[in-house]
């Protein structure tokens, strides 16, 4: 029997996907729920397993955009798996009795790229940039040269510097990284984008979390970290602000009773934004459990659409980096994101002393068109009030009841 395996649908609205790589060869014997191959679609990189047992026949090549409910294998259920080795002899022996040609043993010679005839396409180009066949190295097959070959290539300038040998690679984004360009570039021209600055003293944050850091990882195998206290501030600010915590739909403002806030993390294929949803409710423990095991799903490319799916507020940490400032753009289609920066020791004048405090500077862009100048303001600054006084306004004056110690 032979089963037709399409590409399941990874979400609502996602029509298209491409094959990033195929974890099998063409031939190869594969079990049932063996991942067979990456797919990727403009939300995350998903594993597509065998359905049953069999020889797999490939259909689409690796980086080849297909529908959702195209084929893009077969897997033959009768055929069983074979020493490897063998398998290569079979193959070979088939093409030797198969073939109604003998095969030739003497070596191709490879011609090189400048002999090669352009396309016709590619010599008008070439004519009109005045650059000469050997002046290209042929991408096409055989070293054939191509329209992109031509659209690519320089023209000579004179004699050319001896720069020694010098090379470059041309790769294709994936489709999670051309949808995050996508994102980015309509943030910019589709929202009216604004950013306001502050900066906060971090002396409470560390003085707190030093004091429980060590009974927190006892107590809840998991580390107290700087996102919680992040994430509780902007829960509070948000509370403070509904505007900042809306969105624009059409001539209409959307409004959220509850906080779904994305978390930019850095994982293997770019930039992603999986969301810890009702933070609201979440203790410091909730919070940091929950941002751990989404990090750690990103790390291993297992995240998934609906781990990133919604989100009402985005936080980045830059500053995990080493970024000072930086302007965040929107991740639409919210209407804020907050950018934490580097904790570095600046001498500050505190009432009316220089002294020297763990400094960062904080960052909210955010579409001017649905918050006003004094709403954006007044958010940033219950964010720093939040920060500077930790135990007051983030944990009710009970520190251990708020660690759950």
């Amino acid at each position: 029997m032979i089963l037709e395996m399409k590409v399941p649908s990874p979400g609502e609205s996602i029509t298209e996907v491409e094959i990033a790589q195929w974890l099998v060869s063409d031939g190869d014997y594969v079990e049932k729920d063996q991942a067979i191959a990456e797919v990727d679609s403009d939300k995350a990189t998903l594993e597509l397993p065998a359905e049953v047992s069999g020889i797999i026949t490939l259909k689409a090549e690796e980086g080849e955009a297909v529908m959702v409910g195209a084929v893009v294998c077969l897997i033959d259920t009768k055929g069983q798996a074979t020493n490897p080795s063998k398998s290569k002899i079979k193959i070979a022996s088939q093409v030797e009795t198969t073939s109604s040609e003998p095969i030739s043993q003497s070596p191709v010679e490879k011609s090189s790229y400048a002999t090669q005839t352009p396309s016709p396409a590619a010599k008008k180009i070439m004519n009109e940039k005045g650059v000469l066949p050997d002046q290209i190295k042929g991408t096409g097959r055989g070293g054939r040269i191509t329209k992109e070959d031509a659209l690519n290539a320089v023209p000579s300038m004179g004699t050319k510097p001896d720069w020694g040998e010098r090379s470059q690679n041309r790769s294709k984004l994936s489709m999670l990284r051309r949808r995050v360009a996508e994102r980015l570039v309509d943030a910019k021209n589709e929202t009216a984008m604004l950013t306001t600055f502050n900066e906060v003293d971090m002396a409470e944050v560390f003085k707190v979390r030093n004091k429980f850091k060590d009974d927190f990882l006892k107590k809840h195998t998991v580390k107290l970290g700087f996102m919680s206290f992040f994430t509780k501030a902007v829960v509070r600010a948000l509370k403070l602000y509904p505007d900042v915590n809306s969105m624009m739909d059409g001539d209409y403002k959307i409004s959220y009773d509850y906080c779904d806030i994305s978390v930019a993390v850095s994982g293997p294929k770019g930039l992603m934004v999986p969301v810890v949803r009702n933070a609201e409710l979440l203790s410091f423990f909730g919070i940091e459990q929950e941002i751990g095991r989404l990090a750690i799903k990103a790390r291993d490319g297992k995240i998934t659409v609906d781990d990133m799916t919604g989100g009402t507020f985005t936080i980045s940490n830059g500053g995990v980096f080493g970024s000072m400032l930086s302007t965040p753009i929107i991740n639409p289609p919210q209407s804020g994101i907050l950018g934490m920066h580097n904790i570095i020791q600046r001498p500050v004048a505190v009432n009316g002393k220089v002294e020297i405090r763990p400094m960062m500077y904080l960052a909210l862009s955010y579409d001017h068109r649905i918050i006003d100048g004094k709403e954006s303001v007044g958010f940033l600054v219950a964010i720093k009030e939040a920060l500077e006084n930790p135990i007051e306004l983030l944990m009710d004056n009970d520190s251990k009841k708020a660690f759950e110690l």
